[in-house]
């Protein structure tokens, strides 16, 4: 097992628990459907966060995986993959009870579950800023991550603090869109990320190509 394949067992593991835990409550509230009003904020929120999730893997890959592995980058990565867990896990309620509505705990956890993604976002791109500095068009590809992480926090903080439910499905809307559009582009054409980057610097494959 080479160093990379040993860190990114441990960082793998610990995003796909966020994935997880999203499953989990996602199929807890189905099971309990008689008894629970869904609705469809709750299960928008999942969907985004999930993408997010995947997204954010992609990048750990396509960034770290000729990086030396270092206890420091373990406990970096380790502080990143905790908050993601923090946010799939306040997505869902822990406990369902009778006449219990999904909207009442979107309202009380959206605003957490977004800006710790948010968070999550920001911390990987300063943990991935020195390593993305060091390729040969750093400069370039460094200010197409900055660029990529406003353009995130442009449609999540807004999604975050307004309590509109309108404003929050058009945004997060938007952003999963834009994460399936890129499922899909790379699906058909898998090195389509490679043959950009040859082309001309592209952004870290994460948010709507944010980290």
């Amino acid at each position: 097992m080479s160093a990379f394949e040993f860190f990114f067992s441990f960082y793998g593991l610990l995003l796909g628990l966020s994935l997880a835990v999203i499953a989990t409550g996602a199929a807890t509230a189905i099971q309990h459907r008689r008894k629970l009003r869904i609705g469809w904020l709750t299960p928008l929120l999942a969907v985004f966060v999930a993408l997010d999730v995947a997204s954010f893997w992609d990048f750990a890959w396509s960034t770290f995986r000729e990086t030396p592995f270092s206890y420091g980058l373990l406990v970096a990565s380790l502080v990143v993959a905790v908050v993601y867990f923090i946010a799939a896990s306040l997505v869902f309620p822990h406990q369902i009870e009778e006449g219990m509505s999904l909207d009442d705990h979107f309202f009380a956890n959206k605003r957490i579950v977004l800006l710790l993604t948010t968070a999550a976002n920001a911390l990987a791109v300063l943990v991935a800023a020195p390593i993305i500095l060091s390729k040969p068009d750093g400069l370039m590809l460094a200010l197409n991550a900055g660029s990529a992480v406003l353009m995130y926090v442009a449609l999540v903080v807004p999604a975050a603090l307004i309590r509109s439910t309108k404003v929050f499905a058009i945004l997060t809307g938007i952003h999963i869109v834009l994460y399936l559009m890129s499922a899909i582009a790379t699906a058909a054409v898998p090195d389509l990320a490679e043959k950009m980057q040859r082309a001309a610097p592209a952004a870290p494959a994460t948010a709507p190509a944010a980290p």
